[in-house]
């Protein structure tokens, strides 16, 4: 039996992973953590400023946190503290969290951190990269829509989209909507469309003369993220302390 706690428990994704873990037979709900307290599948949240005792106290095998960047770098700084594995579906972090998370990592406790969950755009990352290797010399643009709550643009996963190309292409300037007089040069054009309840949606248009292909992902319910970081916590108990991506959790 595997023991989750789970970090902004009162949320949307929180309460969607806190249902697949208490519904799950090899896990163990413990508790949560929240800017607030209250109850979540029968079991306590604490307020993020308790989260040492807490930690203590469950004694949770792994965290699994999707919360904002700042709650979420105290929160990783707090789990690897206590020994306890992380699953991080949290974006937005300035390199200088990023470093901070990797310091607190590293060596001491094993993590799973990803901006995407989903077993599918995992497999859309591989295509894209592919993709990538082939039509270097097209025009690429990147597209992604969430809902009208999304705190963060470009997404996470547009971002990791982004970093995949740079890597297979060398870095291109990227330009980030446009506006007026805008003549294309060797550039990747980034949109961010905010609305609604939308889930999720990610496209990458690579655009040749007389033909175009789209890459693209659409998420019709954020229960795929939240099953895809329940795969991940049972995956990560036990690992070597480091850090990890999905497409290790997945071998691909």
């Amino acid at each position: 039996m595997i023991n989750v706690a789970v970090s902004g428990a009162l949320g949307r994704m929180g309460t969607t992973i806190g249902r697949i873990v208490d519904e799950a037979p090899d896990l163990e709900l413990v508790g949560g953590i929240d800017i607030r307290e209250g109850t979540f599948f029968g079991k306590e949240v604490v307020p993020a400023a308790r989260i040492d005792t807490f930690l203590k106290e469950k004694k949770p095998d792994v965290l699994i946190d999707f919360t904002v960047a700042g709650a979420a770098v105290e929160n990783i700084r707090a789990a690897a503290a206590n020994n306890v594995a992380l699953i991080v579906g949290t974006t937005g972090f300035s390199p200088e969290q990023r470093e901070t998370i990797r310091s607190a990592v590293e060596g001491n406790v094993p993590a799973v951190i990803s901006s995407n969950f989903s077993v599918g755009v995992n497999i859309f990352w591989k295509l894209v990269r592919e993709a990538a290797r082939e039509l270097g010399d097209y025009d690429i643009e990147v597209t992604e829509a969430h809902h009208r709550y999304k705190k963060d643009a470009p997404s996470g996963t547009a971002k990791t989209i982004l970093e995949i190309l740079d890597q297979e292409l060398g870095e291109r300037e990227k330009v980030y909507g446009r506006v007026g007089a805008a003549e294309r040069k060797n550039e990747i054009g980034v949109h961010a469309v905010r609305g609604g309840d939308i889930v999720g949606d990610h496209a990458v248009l690579f655009a040749g003369n007389f033909e175009c292909i789209e890459i693209s992902h659409r998420a019709y319910d954020r229960a795929v993220f939240a099953q895809g970081a329940v795969r991940a916590a049972r995956w990560v108990v036990g690992r070597d302390p480091r850090i990890y991506a999905m497409q290790d959790v997945l071998g691909i």
